[in-house]
């Protein structure tokens, strides 16, 4: 159980995991931008919408708008592989039988020490919210004997760790706003570029077209790709929401109902 929270050991043991996602999937778009460069014809249509690659282009090849969304778009795509493998290992500590799930019995407080010890481990900052809930849950039974307090403070840790899940996507929205605003950039150079070089007297109608293609294309790309983004946000982002309500759930159904406080003991205490 402790490898299955801390992902087992990793092939770039130097590198943090964070990095080592993201830097495969910028690895990935280049290779797939290098791949695409290959099978296309430099000045046809397909390597102008996709690549930039064309004649009278404001930006020296590979160093394009279209790439340049591509890596912005890999970037986040990789972001997002880090959130969905942590929903999934969050998702794989509800089959994990933390909590006796059998419906007819009963725990007692002196039986709450060994699971409480079971589950430390297998939580950090970053990951774990079933053992992270049970954990402050039960040391809450322990301290106050009070099923009320205890629920109390199992509402109160659902509140932050959804706050805490929905400050992970801070970056991923700023990514969803920069990479539309690339395209628009290109745009605004492209039509910048065009009006610039409309001369009645001695105008180069190809560098004019270049130029516009320019400003259309980047935006096409940009909006594409910022759409397939917020689609795979939103469905990870969910998938994450969900394994926090669960988690929430299991903890009520399997934790706070199934223990018995014994009052007169407590009141004799």
């Amino acid at each position: 159980m402790l490898a299955l929270a801390q992902g087992g050991p990793h092939p770039w043991p130097t590198v943090p995991a964070a990095w080592r996602v993201r830097l495969t999937a910028l690895g990935i778009a280049a290779v797939a931008i290098l791949v695409t460069t290959l099978m296309t014809v430099p000045d046809s249509p397909t390597a102008a919408l996709l690549l930039d690659r064309q004649r009278y282009s404001v930006f020296p090849y590979p160093f394009t708008i279209q790439n340049l969304i591509y890596l912005a778009l890999a970037w986040a795509m990789g972001e997002l592989y880090r959130r969905w493998r942590a929903a999934r290992r969050e998702r794989a500590f509800l089959q994990a039988g933390l909590l006796p799930e059998d419906p007819n019995s009963l725990l007692e407080l002196h039986e709450l020490g060994p699971i409480r010890r079971r589950v430390a481990e297998l939580h950090d900052a970053e990951s774990g919210f079933l053992p992270a809930l049970i954990d402050l849950t039960i040391l809450q039974l322990q301290a106050s004997r009070s099923v009320d307090q205890a629920i109390n403070v199992l509402t109160s840790s659902l509140n932050l760790m959804s706050d805490q899940v929905d400050l992970r996507y801070q970056m991923l929205r700023y990514m969803a706003w920069l990479i539309p605003t690339i395209g628009f950039l290109g745009t605004v150079i492209g039509l910048s570029l065009a009006l610039h070089l409309i001369d009645p007297a001695n105008m180069d109608l190809g560098k004019v077209v270049g130029g516009l293609s320019v400003s259309f294309y980047t935006t096409l790309v940009a909006l594409i790709a910022s759409a397939m983004m917020a689609f795979v946000q939103h469905a990870v982002q969910e998938q994450e929401e969900l394994a926090l309500n669960a988690a929430g759930q299991y903890c009520l159904k399997n934790l706070i109902n199934r223990v018995y406080v014994d009052h007169e003991s407590v009141v004799a205490r």
